[in-house]
């Protein structure tokens, strides 16, 4: 019989030290922080960041954004797309190999096996071993800190959609409803199977951007290199052999490239979709060539065409800023202002327009026309906002209901406006008319002006 899939061989990877493994913590300790942290914030009277689906309103430090403020998310996946393409052309998968959340927690969750397991050798021992006191207090410890970390992984997530304080509260008097029960555990499972169990294979087989990175890769690309030409033919050697003399190249073939790489493939064939970027195999490379006198390097970033001509570092560097990251970068750079121009000019108050389908357009007494609309006027200021509306675009048209409205902080309200003109002042037909609403902020300074357009229909 023969099998269509590969069967899978459980990868123990070894730990490292070295510059890339301490960036590559400072990376998981900023990004926790700031996913832990964050929905623990306060700003005024709220939460920093809360993104209440039930009210739709969106709270991200002083900004409120509504349903309708979606082009800004638009914007915010653009500029994430960008910025993936702009660091892939630069040095291939650093986001992989460093703040991917699949990497981020597959560190930690490897941290804390390594705390109950041993490191690599030691892990593999206990795995091959027969069930014993040990091996349970040691499998079962990990595995409830584990849970523990998943767990509260996804009590973090639903803060910030659930304001967190009031979750806590829920846990302590068990008052928690069915979706964010549902949400916590689903988030857990799944941050619980991936960095616990599935790991590198969530890379290798379950993610996309394996897949399509090398489209965004050229030859002057940084990616992770083994430099075949001094490395090779590689063997072993005591430390004081003279490997010229012996014929070898660099590389001591001692595998711990292999051991280190957390998918578990070897440097040393080229480059290969499974290589995240982290740099593990650098690190341990280095360290072997330091105890046996080598120069570094080895194993290390660089691209395609500094190996095949023998470029510098300084001539890699340069050979880096090439059109298409320039374009990359002064596109993203050029949308990221623009969104930030239109935030700050953004108005505090959002108007919609309907015309009201209940009414239609009709005469009432004193022979005029009138139209009667629906005024949505969502607040998104943090401050109470009065409003004052007037009407203009046809001769005669006047508001004759109430023309000031109150709304109180980051709240909405619908308003039903009717406006009236005389009969003979215009023709049957569709005629185009203008909202004006100006916003006033409590101590009477003005808050913006909006002009919103729709149309008023005249009967024949």
């Amino acid at each position: 019989m023969v099998s269509l899939y590969q069967a899978h061989q459980k990868i123990y990877p070894r730990s490292v030290q070295g510059r890339f493994a301490r960036w590559r913590w400072l990376t998981v300790f900023i990004t926790q922080l700031v996913f832990y942290g964050l929905p623990w914030l306060d700003w005024g009277q709220r939460q920093a960041v809360l993104f209440d689906l039930g009210a739709r309103r969106f709270y991200i430090f002083g900004l409120v954004l509504y349903p309708q403020d979606f082009i800004y998310l638009t914007a915010l996946l653009v500029i994430s797309a960008l910025s993936l393409f702009l660091f892939t052309a630069v040095a291939g998968r650093l986001w992989c190999g460093f703040a991917c959340p699949q990497t981020v927690y597959s560190e930690v969750f490897m941290w804390v096996e390594r705390q109950f397991e041993g490191d690599r050798s030691a892990r593999q021992r206990l795995d091959a071993a027969p069930m014993s006191f040990n091996k349970l207090w040691r499998k079962s410890g990990k595995q409830t800190v584990w849970l523990t970390l998943s767990l509260w992984t996804g009590f973090s997530f639903v803060g910030y959609f659930t304001p967190i304080r009031e979750l806590t509260a829920s846990i302590l008097f068990l008052g928690f409803g069915p979706w964010e029960i549902f949400w916590i555990l689903f988030y857990s499972l799944a941050t619980y199977g991936n960095a616990g169990f599935m790991r590198e294979q969530v890379c290798k087989y379950m993610c996309p951007y394996a897949r399509f990175q090398s489209a965004m890769f050229d030859k002057d690309t940084l990616i992770v290199t083994y430099d075949e030409a001094r490395g090779e033919p590689r063997g072993g050697r005591s430390k004081n052999a003279d490997p010229k003399a012996l014929g070898l190249g660099a590389c001591v073939d001692c595998t711990l490239c292999v051991q280190v790489c957390p998918t578990g493939i070897d440097i040393r064939k080229g480059l290969q979709y499974e290589c995240i970027g982290c740099g593990a195999c650098v690190d341990v490379c280095d360290t072997v060539m330091d105890k046996v006198g080598y120069p570094r390097g080895l194993v290390k970033f660089s691209t395609q065409n500094a190996l095949n001509h023998g470029w510098t570092w300084g001539q890699t560097v340069r050979r880096i800023f090439r059109p298409r990251v320039l374009i990359y970068t002064a596109v993203l750079w050029a949308i990221i202002i623009s969104v930030g121009a239109s935030l700050w000019l953004r108005l505090p108050f959002k108007v919609d327009i309907e015309r009201d389908r209940a009414t239609m357009a009709r005469i009432v007494t004193g022979g005029k026309i009138e139209n009667v609309y629906r005024l949505q006027i969502m607040n998104a200021a943090e401050q109470n906002l009065a409003f004052h509306l007037q009407v203009d675009g046809l001769q005669g048209l006047s508001l004759v209901s109430e023309t000031d409205v109150r709304v109180a902080a980051t709240e909405s309200r619908w308003v039903s406006v009717r406006l009236q003109m005389p009969y003979e002042a215009a023709t049957a037909g569709s005629h185009s008319i203008d909202f004006r609403i100006q916003a006033t902020w409590p101590d009477g300074q003005s808050a913006g002006l909006l002009s919103e357009k729709t149309v008023f229909l005249v009967p024949r």
